[in-house]
């Protein structure tokens, strides 16, 4: 879940072919680079500079770009290479390049800038937290225009029908899990074709067992997922895959099979992020009914070091600032994004920020306001299975998801698979 946008040479000269903002500075000095498949930041942007960023954009005006996905990441490094990164830009698929940015002095310290006008507690705790585990900063640098949460999401109904409470710890989900097949109901709709979806559940279980900072211990080598207590997690996942709780046909089945499971009433739950409420919202294909539908953080393990406090988050495709081009209207605009962008996006394209709103629209849906109540409330996130891994580990990962989800790989097995790939 990268993405980026990058403008090449047009970020040089100040131009943009795909058009740009009017009511301003024909020398559209605050540039931006999005991505031709998600055009939200750039729009969002752009209502902005008439909706809160009037003084920003009569001052420097803005010019918007967007490039391929593919293309973003080589764009990106020829620009820095260059120090002519655009004012603002989406983030690089990978975040070792991130990383690399930070390290070259290339991006604004968006905590400190923030700080500097009283606005730091805009940005939200657990997106704070998200985007500091993602690039290894205790600032922030960058903004959360994005930010899903993930967690278990399950039908009432069902739940009710089969006197299930909602579950608090491990051992109860998979009883609930158990209790459900026992009455010929599939526990889980399982994407295992994508592999993602069925490994959040072994990084999820790893954060509750050994705590916040299991898998950066991996990434610095302080530990191996071949280690006893690592194995545990993806153990308890292909138990699960084994009983059949993802549905006998999960390493086939792809996303949207596995969201239509659930939606069709086939399966009592499903773990995936909040970016499945446009599907969930959609009549069309709900028809089990928003109204039937509960959300729960992943549970807890007995004795296990981690919290349910600790939300999996992630930000989806933040923006990034340049450093060399924040003199060029840099302070203005991010104030008045930081304030703004969340209320904007909200309201404009039903996105939820990481940011802090002004005000929670009287008509979010119930379930929009439940995921975004649950972002208020919480402190501190972690990130998902792969998140710190190289591009070789993630392959094996997520190829291997379904195997582990219909137990036909043990668990043993895939954790030396991905660490393998990981080559420490």
């Amino acid at each position: 879940m990268g993405a980026v946008i990058a403008a090449g040479a047009l970020a040089l000269t100040g131009c943009s072919a795909s058009g740009a903002d009017g009511g301003g500075s024909s020398s559209g000095d605050f540039t931006t680079l999005g991505l031709t498949s998600n055009s939200t930041p750039n729009d969002t942007l752009k209502a902005l500079s008439t909706a809160g960023c009037q003084a920003a954009q009569k001052s420097n005006a803005i010019k918007t770009d967007a490039d391929e996905q593919t293309q973003h990441d080589q764009k990106l490094q020829l620009l820095a290479g260059q120090n002519a990164l655009p004012s603002v830009f989406v983030s690089p698929n990978t975040p070792d390049l991130a990383k690399q940015f930070i390290k070259g002095d290339k991006l604004v310290d968006i905590s400190a800038e923030l700080k500097k006008d009283g606005l730091e507690d805009q940005i939200l705790p657990v997106a704070k937290s998200t985007i500091s585990k993602l690039y290894g900063q205790a600032d922030a640098y960058a903004l959360p225009n994005e930010l899903n949460i993930e967690g278990i999401w399950y039908n009432k109904k069902i739940f009710s029908d089969n006197g299930i409470a909602v579950p608090g710890t491990w051992d109860e989900l998979t009883a609930a899990a158990q209790k459900l097949q026992s009455k010929g109901i599939q526990a889980f709709a399982g994407d295992g074709k994508d592999g993602w979806p069925i490994t959040r559940f072994v990084g999820a279980y790893i954060f509750r067992d050994l705590g916040p900072d299991a898998l950066q211990d991996v990434a610095d080598g302080k530990a191996k997922l071949t280690d006893a207590k690592y194995v545990k997690a993806a153990e308890e996942v292909s138990k699960l895959g084994k009983s059949g709780a993802f549905g006998q046909g999960v390493a086939s089945t792809d996303y949207s099979g596995a969201t239509n499971q659930f939606l069709s009433g086939q399966a009592g739950m499903f773990y995936m992020g909040s970016w499945i409420l446009s599907n969930f919202n959609d009549a069309s294909q709900n028809k089990i009914g928003a109204d039937d539908i509960g959300f729960m953080p992943f549970p807890a393990v007995d004795g296990g070091k981690g919290s349910v406090d600790q939300t999996p988050a992630n930000v989806g495709q933040p923006l990034m600032m340049s450093k060399a081009a924040y003199a060029k209207g840099g302070a203005a605009w991010l104030k008045c994004i930081a304030q703004g962008y969340g209320d904007q996006v909200l309201k404009k394209s039903g996105v939820i920020s990481g940011f802090k709103l002004s005000a929670t629209p009287s008509d979010l849906p119930a379930l929009t306001k439940t995921v975004q109540d649950q972002i208020t409330g919480s402190t501190s996130s972690v990130l998902w299975f792969e998140a710190l891994f190289n591009s070789k580990a993630t392959t094996a990962s997520q190829s291997n998801g379904g195997s582990l989800g219909n137990g036909s790989l043990s668990g043993a097995d895939f954790m030396q698979q991905v660490q393998s790939a990981l080559g420490q």
